[in-house]
């Protein structure tokens, strides 16, 4: 197969937005396109929208027409595509590609961390997932949502600020100046926590996590107490990881900086830098499906 006129097309689809980049055969990129959500869960009608919305626009942005679709090969790493169901779904519909492999976006994620070489992520933002790619396999750790997972993440910390806080407002746990400028943010009323808390999301929850990372650099001693915990949480996982075989793993997310300096120093040796993004790490998949090499499993 000639590869001089063939394109590779990325796709980085999660819950709150999509994202697309194409690139020519030998890697440059040619134009990025952006769209609303596109996780399965949503459903696939959505998620197919999205996905195209982005590609059109990474196709106007390029000043290529969408003829070309017919010899670009895309990967798609969409959030829930590690779900059997909803990764068949997607499958099973006639995109205009000429060839789509598709992945969650997390499992691209891993593969934009290494640049396709093996290795872990572990992503730490309003929700937590571990990664490790080995040997052609994805092996997955955690990410089954708030209810019943996410431990380490931004939501569950901020759950716990915010039940600290609540007893430490009705004189059950000591007070501090973090737990009382959370209650603050409740005008010091247990009837506003508790219609807060009745209808937060897992993002509501997360939006304190900052705030207990900021106390905890003042010395704050519950605010310390709850990150030095919530760390002891991701180093179960990564544990958990290095027991899989990985033995380097990226941290990504929005709090996954803040936490790093409360992990024990054993795992300094294993922590690295990404050296890409999703959208490269989906573009590694498409490369791989337009070879015809050993795709993960």
């Amino acid at each position: 197969m000639s590869m001089d006129a063939t394109y590779l097309l990325g796709i980085d689809g999660g819950g709150t937005g999509c994202r697309a980049r194409l690139t020519d055969w030998q890697g440059a990129v040619l134009g990025e396109g952006s769209a609303g959500p596109a996780n399965l869960t949503l459903g696939v009608d959505v998620a197919v929208d999205s996905l195209m919305t982005a590609t059109r626009e990474a196709l106007a942005r390029a000043g290529r027409p969408e003829s070309i679709l017919a010899k670009t090969h895309a990967g798609l790493g969409i959030a829930a595509g590690n779900v059997p169901r909803h990764r068949a779904a997607l499958e099973a519909v006639a995109l205009p590609f000429a060839s789509a492999s598709v992945r969650s976006d997390a499992e691209v994620a891993c593969l934009g961390a290494h640049r396709g070489d093996e290795g872990g992520i572990l992503i730490l933002g309003t929700g937590s997932q571990g990664v490790v790619y080995r040997e052609h396999a994805f092996i997955t750790v955690g990410g089954w949502g708030f209810a019943l997972s996410d431990t380490g993440s931004g939501a569950i910390l901020g759950r716990a600020a915010v039940r600290r806080a609540f007893l430490a407002h009705e004189c059950v746990e000591p007070t501090s100046p973090l737990t009382m400028a959370i209650v603050d943010r409740f005008f010091g009323d247990r009837e506003v926590m508790l219609d807060w808390s009745t209808n937060a999301r897992p993002k509501d929850w997360a939006e304190f996590a900052r705030t207990v990372f900021e106390y905890a650099r003042q010395g704050d001693t519950v605010a310390l107490k709850l990150v030095r915990d919530n760390a002891l949480a991701v180093e179960r996982i990564l544990d958990r990881m290095l027991s899989l075989g990985t033995r380097r793993i990226a941290l990504m997310g929005g709090i996954a900086k803040p936490t790093q300096p409360y992990l024990a120093q054993r795992f300094a040796p294993v922590l690295v830098e990404p050296a890409g993004d999703a959208m490269d790490g989906a573009l590694v998949l498409a490369r791989q499906a337009a070879h015809g090499a050993a795709k993960p499993a």
